[in-house]
């Protein structure tokens, strides 16, 4: 006696990313936890202890760091393409402007060969 079952497509789908291995989730997009629609660069690392955020009158203020064993000018390269696209305006010396919000992009070099990335948000027109 032959059986014969049948597997719909949503069900095949649904079993295969549960059994799919669970660093899929490394190639997803990671973003700064301070600043939710700002992506961080692959390679760069979150000093979650350095990061604050508060809510004012003016709108949103936040400031965020993160390390990475990347070439200084890798990781401003990647913001200064990337911010664009999520419609930020770039002005000079790592500003950058979107609507009534203003970002700060500072990238250094660290000791042993690599880079340190600070994000600053804050009202347009706040100092």
């Amino acid at each position: 006696m032959i059986t014969r079952f049948h597997i719909s497509p949503a069900w095949l789908l649904a079993a295969i990313l549960m059994l799919a291995p669970t660093n899929l989730s490394a190639q997803t997009a990671r973003f700064v936890s301070v600043i939710d629609d700002l992506p961080l660069m692959a390679g760069l690392v979150e000093d979650t202890d350095a990061a604050m955020t508060f809510d004012s009158a003016a709108g949103r203020i936040a400031e965020a760091q993160a390390n990475g064993p990347l070439a200084p000018e890798t990781v401003q390269t990647f913001y200064s393409e990337t911010l664009p696209q999520l419609g930020w305006r770039s002005l000079s010396g790592g500003d950058f402007l979107r609507g009534d919000e203003a970002l700060t992009l500072e990238v250094e070099p660290t000791p042993g060969g690599g880079a340190s990335a600070r994000f600053r948000l804050r009202p347009a027109g706040a100092k």
